[in-house]
């Protein structure tokens, strides 16, 4: 018999702080489901105890001696792939930059710290810091490597089989009926939650600077850091990246995001709506509210993308494209940090097309230069 010490979350902190170890300690200590099973002062010394501990999770610091968080979780990354949760006074808001390059480097996901005498005393601190670890304790690890000098992110061995739905465009350059779609295609919207940024950057990174076709992006994140997102993903896209303005039209080049807590919809004159309406499914920005806004609009001129994310928001929404004549491609389990939504779409029928993430970049820009062509051709 399997006892339920067995399947608790094996976790390792990594914190020079005394004081910080122990209350990080004590709040795991009330889940039952979680076990730290060691502590390190610095990422050296983490290093060493991983493989003989082969922790499930790990929470580090960001401000260490010897080596600090952001080498920290590159080694983690490059030797042996965990999942990482950094906990830091400095991922708070304010210190939006610490964030995306922690999440650049490969941590899954930032918690920030409350500062001196706050640190455990919060009630919502600690339910929300064990909600966080059994999120991250059932994503897939993904290795860092380079590949003809671009970063790329390679998961990692696990159980489990996904049914994909046909036809499934392994072989993005073969793609059935693909001509019908790109004829009427006018708007990519794509959606994404945990784990959203990084594949957003690896799909956005592949997109040609005149790439034609107007992009708009849900990304469920915490308020106050989307305009980082925005500015973290200019460094690595050739085309404009910016969050959505009311009354504004979608033109060619841009990538258009939802703003903090507002659903981003399309009126009839093809002008953005910045809605204050209530929450769909918990959710503000919904992926599934502006999915079907867009559909309404362009029919089966939407192309949608899900990507990582828990729950299942978006799914219904790919359902409505798919229901239109629109395209549906979500991003597969083995690269998903989280597989909930796209999961959740695969099984309502609603994606057409199950791709890595690190190929759906590509078969975006090969969509959009068949349409080039084609247009070169009416000419």
């Amino acid at each position: 018999m399997i006892t339920a010490v067995n399947k608790r979350i094996k976790v390792l902190i990594v914190d020079d702080s005394p004081v910080a170890v122990e209350v990080l300690k004590r709040v795991l200590a009330s889940s039952d489901e979680i076990e730290v099973i060691g502590t390190a002062r610095h990422g050296k010394e983490a290093l060493e105890m991983i493989p003989r501990l082969r922790p499930g999770v790990i929470c580090t610091d960001l401000h260490m001696p010897l080596m600090n968080g952001f080498e920290f979780v590159k080694e983690v990354m490059a030797r042996h792939p965990l999942p990482i949760l950094v906990i830091s006074v400095s991922v708070c808001e304010g210190n939006d930059d610490n964030v995306f390059q922690l999440l650049a480097a490969g941590a899954i996901d930032v918690f920030p710290k409350p500062r001196g005498v706050l640190l455990g005393q919060s009630a919502k601190f600690s339910a929300d810091l064990i909600a966080k670890i059994k999120v991250l304790s059932g994503v897939v690890p993904f290795r860092k490597i380079k590949k003809h000098g671009i970063a790329a992110l390679t998961p990692q061995a696990h159980g489990g089989m996904v049914a994909i739905p046909k036809p499934c465009a392994e072989n993005y350059d073969v793609l059935p009926h693909i001509e019908a779609l790109i004829s009427r295609l006018k708007m990519i919207v794509i959606g994404a939650s945990t784990g959203g940024p990084q594949a957003i950057e690896t799909i956005l990174k592949e997109l040609p600077a005149d790439f034609s076709i107007p992009i708009v992006c849900v990304q469920h994140i915490s308020e106050g850091f989307m305009a980082s997102l925005v500015d973290w993903l200019k460094g690595c896209c050739k085309l404009n990246v910016t969050i959505a303005q009311n009354n504004e039209k979608a033109i060619a080049g841009n990538i258009y995001f939802a703003p903090d807590n507002r659903h981003l919809k399309i009126d009839k004159s093809g002008a953005f709506v910045l809605s204050n309406d209530p929450p769909e499914g918990g959710h503000k920005p919904s992926i599934t509210l502006t999915m079907r806004s867009f559909t309404e609009h362009y029919m089966g001129g939407v192309l949608g993308v899900l990507l990582t994310g828990m729950g299942r928001d978006g799914a219904d929404g790919m359902l409505a494209i798919s229901q239109a004549g629109g395209a549906t491609v979500v991003q597969d389990k083995e690269s998903s940090i989280v597989f909930g939504m796209p999961d959740q779409a695969i099984k309502l029928g609603a994606a057409k097309y199950v791709l890595d993430v690190n190929k759906i970049g590509r078969f975006l820009a090969k969509i959009e230069c068949i349409e080039k062509n084609q247009a070169g051709d009416n000419r």
